[in-house]
């Protein structure tokens, strides 16, 4: 059996042409290149037809052992996605506060996928291991169980995934991805995908015994979509402690309002078993404070944590592609792949002039050691704020600005942690 290579094809707003017709075209397309290079997106396009009808084709990622940078199409199996973005963005869901008094309360945050929102996100979030294609198969799995009348009374599966680890290690957004990805995977079995971020805040109320209430008003919005069996429904529980708090650590002799609603979270995703179309994704900082019933419907429990040496040369990379792409970096120069370089270095050390760039880059990259994703990517535009300071600037200037706001956040972080 070949091994599979996605292929994903954006097609045009006001395209009419059949996805048919688009198919033959993008699979002649990619035959005839011969050798393929997975993660790279082609958006100019010279045949005419995929040139008026097709946004962009990207190239997805391949996962096997060691980085490969070029592939034979004829060792391949092409799967083809095509599909058009949604650009209507995120739509607000409200439901009734229970107060009385007719007021409502921003119960979830809702897009319909593939959004341009996510478009792109699933390719710049970068993990140890396999995670993303982990989480891929878990739902290929699940869809296979369904498809197949797997007994859950014999094998239980509760579509249920907990990303939990420190913040800003990207597990909201990883949630997001997965549903864009899967809407994208699935469009030939689900005609679209709805994404509901369940906002937990706003489903406490003020008013003892009315926060289970506005838990089971949100999973009837939830259960309303699910009843389409065309519609694949994802529902997002971020920081999904604020609803399902320990029971254990809840006193008094009566059920609180805490206890309460825990209960009708466990109830709704129970309920919503029966229905092949639908998987709940949950995040959370702290695990320990999560009530043990929830843990345990968890068929995916994924510890998400700051990214090793090798993710966070990948992430400043990525950055200074993106810089060089804005001309904000000036004149292009190579940066060389994390394997690549770390063979250079054990071979030659430091005394490489035309690997100079990136072996400085490896340098800072390990110097960063224990930083979560969303501070890497954000030492990039401090570098430029704070040391650059003019519209363009060579590599080297970037790198030595780099480097200079690396040692600045460590020690910031130091003094904040002393006081």
């Amino acid at each position: 059996m070949k091994p599979v290579l996605h292929v994903e094809v954006v097609q045009k707003k006001q395209s009419n042409v059949l996805q048919t017709t688009l198919h033959n075209y993008v699979l002649a397309g990619m035959e005839a290149r011969k050798i393929l290079s997975p993660g790279t997106t082609l958006t100019n396009l010279s045949n005419e037809l995929l040139s008026d009808h097709v946004e962009s084709i990207h190239i997805c990622e391949y996962n096997n052992e060691g980085e490969l940078l070029s592939l034979n199409v004829e060792d391949l199996e092409l799967r083809i996605h095509i599909f058009k973005l949604d650009d209507e963005g995120v739509q607000l869901e409200c439901i009734d506060s229970g107060d009385g008094d007719g007021h409502e309360v921003s119960a979830a945050q809702h897009w319909v996928l593939p959004s341009r929102d996510f478009n792109g996100l699933w390719e710049n979030l970068i993990y140890e291991s396999n995670i993303k294609e982990n989480l891929l198969q878990y739902m290929e799995t699940t869809l296979l169980f369904s498809d197949r009348n797997v007994s859950p009374h014999v094998i239980t599966w509760n579509r249920v995934i907990l990303l939990h680890g420190p913040p800003g290690t990207g597990k909201t957004s990883l949630c997001k991805a997965l549903a864009h990805k899967l809407a994208i995977r699935l469009s030939k079995r689900y005609s679209c995908g709805q994404l509901l971020e369940v906002n937990s805040h706003s489903l406490f109320s003020k008013w003892f015994s009315e926060s289970g209430k506005l838990v089971m008003r949100m999973f009837s919005k939830v259960k309303d979509l699910v009843e389409n069996p065309n519609a694949l429904v994802i529902v997002l529980i971020d920081e999904v402690e604020s609803l399902t708090h320990s029971r254990s650590s809840s006193g008094g002799v009566e059920p609180s309002d805490a206890i309460r609603t825990v209960n009708a979270v466990l109830t709704q995703i129970d309920e919503l078993k029966k229905y092949p179309n639908v998987l709940i994704m949950a995040t959370s900082n702290v695990t320990d404070a999560i009530d043990l019933a929830f843990v345990d419907r968890a068929d995916i429990k994924q510890y998400i944590g700051p990214p090793p040496v090798k993710g966070i040369y990948k992430i400043l990379s990525s950055c200074v592609a993106e810089l060089s792409k804005a001309n904000i970096i000036t004149p292009k120069e190579e940066i060389h792949t994390f394997d690549g370089i770390v063979q250079v270095q054990a071979k030659n050390g430091e005394d490489v002039p035309a690997f100079k760039n990136s072996l400085q880059l490896l340098d800072i990259s390990r110097q960063c050691e224990g930083l979560n994703g969303r501070t890497l990517r954000k030492l990039p535009y401090l570098a430029h704020a704070l040391y650059v300071q003019k519209p363009a600037a060579t590599l080297e200037e970037f790198l030595a600005a780099l480097q200079k706001v690396v040692i600045q956040h460590k020690s910031e972080m130091s003094e904040l942690k002393s006081k």
